[in-house]
């Protein structure tokens, strides 16, 4: 068949469209069988009893029973582990995050220590941060795990050896802004402030007047640790009335919630979102405007929410998440798989 020459540069474009998507599919099998290698190894480094204490089956209700506040937890604790344990339970933490994410949590688990030096209480401990493993960490299994404690909640769900889900996806600092002591200036979660100020401040009246829906912000983010995100109110200003500069702030800062995760990971959550629609998208704040005061955003899209809070503590306290509307835990994969199989077994019969 001959093909017309009007045609060749659309076939390189689309041929380009389907390397680029066989290579990021490459490249998350890869991360997921590093990430069940890396659980495994943990795994292997913990005594009988620890590994009891931290294997759940993967239907267990606790999968599902998360949370980012200083409270009583399943599964293993950094505090419980022998140095070389602790390596490879980071290691394992290391392997589910970017870079950049990585170090996020870190830093977040280390502002514990200026909370412990400020209060004295116990529950301000920079190991207590818990492991958790859900079913069996194999290259083609189905399987999940949870790194969690005070401000961090990072939950992955693996379907059929393939990451299926990597939220709800949780970051929190207290303090936000470190005014003291030997970090005095430091700030983990920054553009997470600054790209959407940036957007407020490029907005024209208009524009700000819609994405400006209450003058007082919530004391926390509304869907707090519920097991299932609830669509909020479809209020705030719509990507699509966005100029081009804009809209590039905005999808930074979006992508700055994604690029926790891994690369490929990253890619293939905002790619699901730029599939969902980008028109569909809109940012709301709530509260002052002003440095110093409480304040809360979202951006919420047809199938994802990003929220942050930064009200407590005299607005020096922030929670942020991204979540997922179907797939937290892995729901929509998971869903259609046990749709699958009742169905072929059924036909079986």
């Amino acid at each position: 068949m001959k093909v017309s020459a009007r045609l060749v540069p659309l076939v390189f474009v689309v041929l380009a469209i389907v390397t680029a998507g066989a290579a990021t599919m490459q490249d998350k099998a890869g991360q997921t069988a590093s990430m069940a290698e890396a659980a495994q190894a943990f795994l292997d480094a913990l005594t009988p009893e620890q590994r009891s204490a931290a294997m759940f089956p993967f239907d267990s209700d606790d999968r599902f029973d998360w949370h980012y506040i200083p409270r009583e937890r399943k599964g293993v604790s950094l505090k419980a582990m022998s140095g070389p344990q602790k390596k490879a339970a980071l290691a394992l933490v290391e392997a589910s995050l970017s870079a950049e994410g990585y170090d996020k949590s870190e830093r977040i688990r280390q502002l514990e220590q200026i909370l412990y030096d400020r209060e004295g209480r116990a529950i301000r401990d920079t190991e207590l941060y818990f492991f958790m493993i859900f079913g069996e960490p194999t290259a083609d299994g189905t399987w999940g795990w949870r790194y969690e404690g005070h401000h961090i909640s990072g939950n992955w769900t693996v379907h059929d050896g393939m990451l299926s889900s990597s939220t709800p996806q949780f970051f929190g600092t207290n303090p936000a802004y470190v005014r003291e002591g030997s970090r005095a200036g430091e700030r983990v979660l920054v553009l997470e402030d600054i790209l959407p100020r940036s957007l407020l401040a490029s907005m024209s009246d208009a524009h700000r007047r819609a994405a400006i829906v209450s003058d007082e912000a919530p004391s926390d983010i509304l869907t707090t640790s519920d097991r299932e995100a609830g669509i909020q109110e479809n209020s705030g200003v719509a990507f699509g009335d966005l100029s081009r500069g804009q809209q590039d702030i905005l999808w930074a800062l979006i992508e700055e919630y994604a690029e926790a995760q891994p690369p490929a990971i990253a890619a293939e959550r905002l790619a699901k979102v730029k599939e969902a629609g980008l028109d569909g998208i809109r940012f709301a704040w709530m509260g002052s405007l002003e440095e110093g005061e409480g304040h809360y955003y979202r951006v919420q899209g047809p199938t994802f929410l990003i929220e942050y809070n930064n009200v407590q503590n005299t607005a020096n306290h922030v929670h942020s998440v991204w979540r997922d509307f179907d797939g937290d835990f892995g729901r929509d994969v998971l869903a259609a798989h046990y749709r699958q199989y009742a169905h072929d077994t059924a036909n079986a019969n």
